[in-house]
């Protein structure tokens, strides 16, 4: 008799991240509880908490038991902002996705790729490696110079059924956007959130050394993209190869080509009447803002943003709406991301402003497509309950770090490292501050929160080791930078895959070798500074 072999099941998300709040809430009994005194400091125009130099002493222990249970809620409360994003996006694009429009957008885009491999100038040429690396450089730079994170979930349900439409799988689609711009974050060439904060806090010049973070975007970004690029050529071969093949026939029901061309391309007296209120309405916006002022490191550019978009949206308004409603739904869909970006860069938009925008764009769709009022409202909570796991596990996530601070045990780690750094030579003493921001990036995703908490600490040690403070910046940088693909305390990492539909574990499984590489590589851009003279070290 033959003992068969248990199949091994992949936990839900959901029951790993409740381990690990039960795993922090066990730490809670076996670290001492300890507290830094606090004070407020302005920085980069801005009040921010930040910690007293040598101040640590240990307080009251605040062991977590029922706590765990409670951990939901309080992360709940904690992520609200990133759960009503992910709710409002999902009900937005579900509308979208009932006009068709994304599905129409996608055939159009693979026929002219098809076309294009037919001409003789890109028969030698991948025009399929050409567009992944494009939008994996675009974003990329998102990350890098302006902080992208938290707006890649708006992305994620655009990408994710492309990529899967050309051949590939959920993952390069997640990856192009998601796992390029937090790459592009590491780098941090102008990122304001962390590099701009952390340097306000050690009391040197804003962005200065961006030249070697520059070139070390570089690095990171060439091998990102060949990283996916093998990745994607793999399961373009052998499609079956994916960890999610069967997971992504959820996103391959929705995008069946054959489907398409059953559609009625048509336009509506109410598409146009909307056609003429929008441009109204950018008319008066171009009279009321003629320039916008685009901020990037500092530096003010100015530019006539609306009256250029105001003649864009016209007379692609105009074409599209003669040609078919779908068209003009997915011009409404390009226009709320060149919106999304003057708002970020232009007027310092965030999370709120960007989920207005999305919800705007799903109720002019369903207009556009003649939908009830009734309808669209169907359609928008019909969306927000397919996509309800994502948001809810953002919340669970959130619990950890709830725990670990109700604990009062993140300073007496963060004193206890920074402690056991003394003694050490400039290379181990910067692979330490590495090695600490990597560590404590895993229950405190938040690069401004860690900026405030270690900044202050750690540049004393530097200047005690006679290491620039520009180099301990740069460590902190790659620390909390690199393992924000990893750590599932990431609101926006869980959130992300959950839009995705990819169980946590098979995004570790996939994603760990190419992060302990990151993590190799990180190390090594930190040596070149300690030894050469390097402008702004």
């Amino acid at each position: 008799m033959t003992l068969k072999k248990k199949k091994f099941n992949i936990p839900n998300t959901f029951t790993i991240v409740f381990f690990i709040i039960v795993v922090a809430a066990v730490l809670t009994w076996i670290i001492p509880s300890g507290e830094f005194m606090k004070e407020v400091k302005e920085v980069d125009g801005s009040l921010r908490e930040v910690i007293v130099p040598d101040s640590y002493h240990l307080v009251e222990k605040e062991i977590q038991t029922w706590q765990i249970f409670s951990a939901f809620f309080n992360g709940f409360v904690k992520t609200a902002n990133i759960i009503v994003f992910i709710l409002m996006i999902g009900g937005a694009f579900w509308i979208l996705n009932f006009t068709k429009a994304i599905n129409i957008g996608i055939l159009s885009f693979l026929k002219i790729i098809a076309a294009l491999q037919k001409k003789r100038l890109f028969r030698r040429i991948n025009i399929n490696t050409i567009v992944l690396v494009s939008i994996m450089i675009v974003f990329s730079l998102f990350g890098a110079i302006f902080g992208m994170s938290e707006e890649t979930l708006a992305f994620v349900i655009i990408f994710v059924p492309l990529a899967i439409s050309m051949g590939y799988d959920s993952i390069v689609g997640l990856s192009i956007c998601y796992l390029a711009a937090h790459i592009g974050f590491a780098g941090g060439i102008f990122n304001p959130f962390t590099i701009g904060i952390a340097q306000g806090f050690a009391g040197i010049p804003l962005f200065s050394g961006f030249e070697y973070r520059f070139l070390c975007w570089l690095v990171f970004t060439f091998f990102v993209i060949v990283f996916i690029l093998w990745y994607a050529n793999k399961i373009k071969k052998n499609p079956e190869k994916s960890p999610t093949y069967k997971i992504d026939n959820y996103w391959r029901e929705q995008h069946k080509p054959d489907e398409l061309e059953k559609i009625n391309y048509h336009s509506s007296p109410i598409a146009w009447i909307l056609y003429a209120i929008l441009s109204i309405g950018f008319i008066y916006l171009s009279i009321k803002i003629p320039l916008t002022e685009i901020k990037l490191n500092h530096q003010i550019l100015t530019f006539p943003v609306f009256p250029i978009t105001t003649v864009f949206f016209m007379l692609f308004g105009f074409l599209s709406l003669r040609k078919s409603v779908h068209f003009f739904i997915l011009l409404l869909l390009f226009l709320t991301i060149w919106i999304l970006i003057v708002g970020v860069l232009g007027y310092q938009w965030y999370i709120m402003e960007i989920a207005t925008l999305f919800f705007v764009l799903g109720i002019c769709a369903g207009i556009a497509f003649k939908c009830s009022a009734d309808k669209i409202a169907k359609l928008f909570l019909e969306g927000c309950k397919d996509i309800m796991n994502a948001a809810l596990i953002v919340g669970l996530a959130g619990g950890i770090i709830i725990i670990l601070q109700d604990g009062k045990i993140i300073d007496t780690i963060l004193y206890n490292i920074s402690n056991g750094m003394q003694g050490l030579s400039k290379a181990e003493t910067v692979g330490g501050m590495y090695l600490f921001q990597t560590v404590l990036n895993l229950i405190i995703p938040s690069g401004s929160a860690k900026a405030a908490l270690t900044i202050p600490i750690m540049a004393q040690f530097a200047d005690l080791l006679q290491i620039s403070r520009q180099s301990m910046v740069l460590a902190f940088q790659f620390g909390d930078g690199i393992t924000n693909i990893f750590t599932p305390a990431s609101g926006v990492l869980i959130g992300c895959l959950g839009i995705a539909r990819i169980p946590y574990v098979i995004w570790v499984k996939w994603v760990y070798k190419f992060l302990l590489f990151l993590l190799v590589l990180g190390f090594l851009l930190l040596l070149p500074p300690l030894f050469l003279s390097i402008n702004g070290f």
